[in-house]
Order: C-alpha cells, then sequence, then structure tokens
C-alpha cells in the first residue's frame, strides 16, 4: 500500500454523515483473571475485567469468530463511552460501516478504567503501577481467553485506545485484519505530552490532603490536575465558539470542571496518566503486517502535527498510511477522533482493502 499523507475535503468530511440509528442493545459481562502478572514482577490475585458488547460472534466452519471489532477508549474513559448517538449512532447502525447486526463489536474497560479493577477499588496507592503493556495483555486475555475470539476483523481505539491498538499491532500481528489508531503518535511520551502528564500527577501528590492517597474525600488537586487535563484535550475553535463573552467562559469552565470532578478519583488518575510511561512502539512497528490507518487531526494539541513525528514513523510500517485531518468547523482538537462523520470515509476505505486480508 502506498505510504501518504491524506487531506479530507469538505465533501468528505461530510461523507458519512448519518442519523443516529438503532443497534442490538449491548450487553455487559466481567472476567476474572487469577493471579495475573503485571511486567514489573507484582501480581493481582483477582484481575476484574469489566467489558460490554454489541451484537453476536459469528462463526465459520472452524468454529472460529469471524466477525469481531475490538475498540478501546482514551484515558479516563471506559467502553461504554462509545455508545453514544455520535459514534455508535453513527457506527453500529443497520447498513452502516461497524453494523452490529453483522459485527461483533468489543469494548473493555482497561485495567484501572471504569468496572474494571483500579486502585479506588481498595489497594489505592498499593494496586500494581500497570503499564499499557499489561492493559493490552489484559485485553488480549479477555478476547481470546474469555470470548473465545483468536482473531479480529478490526482493531481500533481513540487517544490511549489508539495507542494500545500499536501495541496490539505489533505484539500480536497475525491477530487483526487491520488497524486504526485514532488520535495518537507510536513514540515515546516525552516533550509537551509527558510534561502535562506529570503536571496532572503532581497537582495531586503534592496536596497535603491527597494524604499519600488515603484520602476520604477527594483531594482539592484534583481540581487543579482537572485544569491541566482540559487544557491537553481542548479546542481553540470550539471553545472560542461555545464561550464568546467572559461570562460564557467562566461558566464553560465550571461546568466542565465539575462535570469531570463527578466521575474522576485521584488515585486512580494518577495511575491512569502515569500508565504511558513505558510507551514506545517506535522500535517494533516493521512487526506490524495488517493494514493500519493512523488518523489525527490538525487541531489536536495533545498530538500536534507540526512535530513532524508521524511522517517519520508510518514509513516503518509495511502497510501504513498516515491521515491528517484539517481543522474545520466540525472538528474539535484531541475529541476528533470520537466524531465518525469526519473520518468515517477513512474506517470504509481500510475496510475494503483488509477484507481479504487473511
Amino acid at each position: 500500500m502506498k505510504k501518504l499523507i491524506a487531506t479530507l475535503t469538505f465533501a468528505s468530511l461530510l461523507f458519512c454523515q448519518a442519523k443516529a440509528q438503532q443497534y442490538p442493545t449491548p450487553a455487559e459481562g466481567d472476567y476474572v483473571v487469577k493471579n495475573f502478572q503485571f511486567g514489573d514482577g507484582s501480581s493481582l490475585a483477582e484481575l476484574k475485567l469489566h467489558y460490554t458488547t454489541v451484537g453476536q460472534p459469528k462463526k465459520a466452519a472452524d468454529d472460529k469468530v469471524t466477525n469481531a471489532v475490538l475498540i478501546m477508549h482514551g484515558t479516563t474513559g471506559n467502553g461504554r463511552g462509545f455508545l453514544t448517538p455520535l459514534f455508535a449512532g453513527n457506527l453500529f447502525g443497520p447498513g452502516q460501516l461497524l453494523d452490529a447486526n453483522k459485527y461483533y463489536i468489543i469494548l473493555p474497560d482497561a485495567i484501572g478504567h471504569g468496572k474494571s479493577s483500579k486502585p479506588s477499588d481498595g489497594l489505592h496507592m498499593k494496586f500494581p503501577a500497570y503499564t499499557y503493556d499489561d492493559m493490552v495483555k489484559a485485553q488480549y486475555m479477555l478476547v481470546t481467553q474469555h470470548l473465545g475470539v483468536s482473531h479480529l476483523r478490526l482493531v481500533m481505539g481513540t487517544s490511549m485506545g489508539a495507542m494500545h491498538t500499536w501495541v496490539w499491532g505489533y505484539n500480536y500481528p497475525d491477530m487483526m485484519d487491520a488497524l486504526m489508531p485514532l488520535a495518537s503518535m507510536p513514540v515515546e511520551i516525552a516533550g509537551r505530552n509527558r510534561m502535562m502528564r506529570k503536571m496532572i500527577i503532581d497537582a495531586i501528590e503534592n496536596d497535603p490532603q491527597w494524604k499519600g492517597g488515603e484520602y476520604t474525600q477527594q483531594p482539592p488537586g484534583l481540581t487543579y490536575a482537572i485544569y491541566s487535563l482540559m487544557f491537553m484535550v481542548s479546542s481553540p475553535l470550539q471553545w472560542q465558539k461555545a464561550a464568546p463573552t467572559r461570562e460564557a467562559a467562566e461558566k464553560f469552565l465550571q461546568e466542565r470542571v465539575e462535570r469531570y470532578r463527578s466521575g474522576l478519583d485521584a488515585n486512580d488518575m494518577i495511575y491512569q496518566f502515569d500508565a504511558s510511561r513505558l510507551y514506545n512502539p517506535s522500535p517494533h512497528l516493521g512487526k506490524i503486517k495488517a493494514p493500519l490507518f493512523a488518523v489525527n487531526s490538525a487541531d489536536d494539541q495533545v498530538n500536534p502535527p507540526e512535530l513532524g513525528i508521524m511522517e517519520k514513523e508510518i514509513q516503518k510500517v509495511k502497510n501504513g498510511r498516515y491521515i491528517l485531518l484539517p481543522i474545520t468547523d466540525q472538528t474539535s482538537g484531541h475529541g476528533t477522533h470520537s466524531n465518525p462523520t469526519i473520518w468515517g470515509g477513512y474506517l470504509k476505505e481500510l475496510m475494503a482493502i483488509s477484507e481479504h486480508q487473511n
């Protein structure tokens, strides 16, 4: 496949727009792994992995599942976060790209997130210091050992889930037909990206009321960590449109902070943002076999295109392609990763060219 950088036209931005349609009722479940071993040698007697599925597995004559799609969420998120009118409503409905009447869609909660095992369950800062490799290992066990899926039609993810997609690609290169990381880079987390993550961690740990992780109510440092997180994923254009006056801006800020605080835990957040510390796919990209479309948005402040990283790294991927979405009224910075009305045309192309890979 020719390696290139593609730019969307206004017409193609509208290509995949569709009204939200119904899809099969999602089902939730748990898989408990006994004595899960982490990369640093630590272990957990019982690691609970929560997941959501949409659709039913279909099997070939050899009893192998042929229609499984794995989609992984971003930092602080969970699998059910994809069940929105914007995401699922434009992908999972009848006749849509990932029609859940045709595909078996798997939405796991990563370690430390959602309803999977996490520090706030009780271990606090004694919880194993998991990494992205540990999280992907757990996802692999969930998919293969619990759900009985030995091959995936598509592996995709947003933000942290996109970084997990790269790790899946080189750790299990024969496992999938196609890969689509949305909003990521396949290199070590460094520069401003790591600084922002360290700022989030320090804002909590430097707060005396954090009490080494043994707080009884969320410490004020969590709010300061949220400030950093908000700017990390912000969209100047969309925020200006949403808050064009001083009063509107201050109200917007207050509402966003309150919404974040209602769903976050300080210890969990420390672990979630530090889990990327050893992530670095760059030396392993040559192992990836399946067609891979890496999609970023030009207004993504987490993965700014001016760094020139993707142009270099995608050359290491045999069947890789880098797609840079231009800034438009529809893009929303880092959050563009969850808007298939913008990048759906590329997903359609990827599914078509990978249909007969295996």
